[in-house]
């Protein structure tokens, strides 16, 4: 069985943008895809600094979060159906993105200063690990953990969702506390959130030198998309401990 035969609603973790009919003499290369996720963490890493600045200034950064993880969703679901869009939407979606995280991080600096600061470390390590751990095949991404990786990648998004459309009518979702439950989903969900790093790295080592030099673009979505997942349910398993211990 194929990937592009795996069916699924998840974008980031779909394989359809690696198949295309055109042909063009530029290729997807690893230094191509590197040099793009550098400087989308750059753009992001500074948006994010600069909104942190705002909120220690004592100006409300509420909707630049809720902004930056909306504008994040909907950019993401137009590249899902207009991938041809990707050189031009994932600068876009990289700025949503640093709006989100500068919020999201300057909350939870405001309350645990030395957090934000342990997640990025604990992100970056874990991203090395994975790689380590992809690179000398002690882990090998075989179609049962791709199924098995993105099956729960999409359950625990729905879970999210509904969760989040819940809180709308005054519903509060366990998934906000901290109660043990909460704590293991967490933990759960950064477990899959680091495979799916072994994902990516897949999707680029099968593809490089044969995808369309355009491509390299998605590639770096996805690798943003993974990223910033893991960072955002790292800080806030770190928050659920600190406040219960």
């Amino acid at each position: 069985m194929k990937l592009s035969n795996y069916k699924t609603n998840n974008p980031v973790f779909s394989g359809y943008f690696w198949e295309d009919q055109k042909r063009s003499s530029k290729k997807m290369t690893v230094l191509g895809i590197f040099f793009k996720s550098l400087f989308c963490i750059l753009v992001i890493a500074g948006i994010t600094g600069y909104v942190w600045k705002l909120s220690e200034d004592g100006i409300s950064v509420r909707w630049f979060t809720l902004g930056g993880m909306l504008g994040a969703i909907v950019i993401s679901v137009i590249i899902s159906v207009r991938r041809h869009w990707a050189p031009m939407l994932v600068p876009i979606y990289t700025i949503a993105k640093g709006f989100f995280l500068g919020g999201f991080s300057a909350y939870a600096h405001k309350n645990f200063p030395e957090l934000p600061y342990q997640a990025i470390g604990v992100t970056i390590v874990t991203f090395f690990i994975m790689l380590l751990l992809y690179q000398t095949r002690i882990i090998v991404v075989t179609k049962k953990l791709r199924s098995v990786i993105i099956t729960s990648a999409i359950s625990i998004m729905v879970v999210y969702l509904i969760s989040w459309i819940l809180s709308f009518f005054g519903i509060k979702s366990y998934l906000w506390g901290t109660s043990w439950f909460a704590i293991v989903f967490n933990c759960i969900a950064a477990i899959v959130a680091s495979f799916s790093l072994l994902l990516d790295f897949d999707y680029i080592e099968r593809y490089k030198n044969r995808a369309p030099k355009w491509k390299e673009w998605l590639a770096t979505w996805g690798l943003l998309a993974t990223l910033v997942w893991l960072y955002v349910e790292t800080l806030r398993l770190m928050q659920k401990l600190a406040i219960r211990f």
